[in-house]
């Protein structure tokens, strides 16, 4: 049996592992449905979850992330700033805080087609 140096296996497990974590490139822009909520509960970032804030939840972005949210119905924008993990429901792409949902036009549809772009 030949002996493999821990180089080796140290760099091809970097290699195998690398390719599984998600690519931030992927997640910085994106478009898909998104919905609201406006609970008070705490978010997963350990904040209380305050529906007058401009904030949504995001399944990979960093918290504290700023993305801008473009309602594709409308045109309307908001700037938000992840604080929570979700939306957890297939195709959508950000849970928004009502105050956000109300900037950008969609508390009385209660959902949106939306595109959003990382800024910082």
């Amino acid at each position: 049996m030949k002996k493999i140096s821990r180089s080796i296996i140290a760099a091809a497990t970097i290699a195998a592992f690398s390719s599984m974590l998600p690519a931030e490139g992927f997640a910085a822009n994106g478009c898909g449905g998104a919905s609201w909520y406006a609970l008070h509960s705490k978010t997963a970032s350990g904040e209380r979850m305050n529906p007058a804030v401009l904030t949504a939840a995001h399944r990979s972005l960093a918290f504290g992330t700023k993305v801008k949210v473009t309602n594709r119905n409308n045109g309307r924008t908001v700037v938000v700033r992840i604080n929570d993990r979700g939306p957890f429901i297939r195709g959508r792409v950000l849970d928004l805080s009502r105050a956000a949902a109300q900037n950008i036009g969609m508390v009385s549809s209660g959902t949106a087609k939306v595109c959003y772009q990382v800024i910082s």
